[in-house]
């Protein structure tokens, strides 16, 4: 498995859990009240961060085991892992769009903040899963 794929993997893995997490974090304070007093910002950025950091530790990591496993060409990158890396930046734009579109009907409508940011959170999430996904397929059965 290249470093791009094992990236991919660990991206998805931990890009569900982070917002599992997230979600049950905000339904937890919400404690059966309204969502929308919840103060979703600390959770929010906490949650952000430490997502980054699990997956610089996980990148880190999983390259000093192919270091130790495979000699040569641990981390190089190749024309096919940027053509995948490109088709799945494409998808990711894609889905991005949806959510900042969703976010402007949200700011027409007069939304609470809330549920503007947490649109917003979600698009992210949802663009990097699906991202990561078609980048996993890609690199299990080629670019078509």
């Amino acid at each position: 498995m290249v470093y791009e794929e094992r990236n991919a993997w660990a991206g998805l893995v931990v890009g569900v859990a982070s917002m599992a997490v997230y979600i049950w974090l905000v339904l937890q304070q919400a404690a059966g009240g309204p969502l929308t007093a919840v103060d979703w910002l600390p959770l929010m950025l906490w949650t952000i961060g430490v997502s980054i950091a699990v997956m610089i530790v996980i990148s880190i990591l999983s390259g000093i085991a192919a270091g130790l496993t495979d000699d040569g060409g641990v981390g190089k990158a190749d024309v096919r892992d940027r053509d995948i890396s490109h088709m799945g930046d494409r998808v990711e734009k894609a889905f991005l769009v949806i959510a900042g579109l969703g976010v402007i009907a949200l700011c027409a409508v007069g939304a609470d903040v809330f549920w503007i940011a947490n649109t917003m959170f979600l698009g992210f999430a949802v663009s990097s899963f699906v991202g990561g996904v078609a980048r996993v397929i890609a690199y299990r059965r080629g670019l078509v």
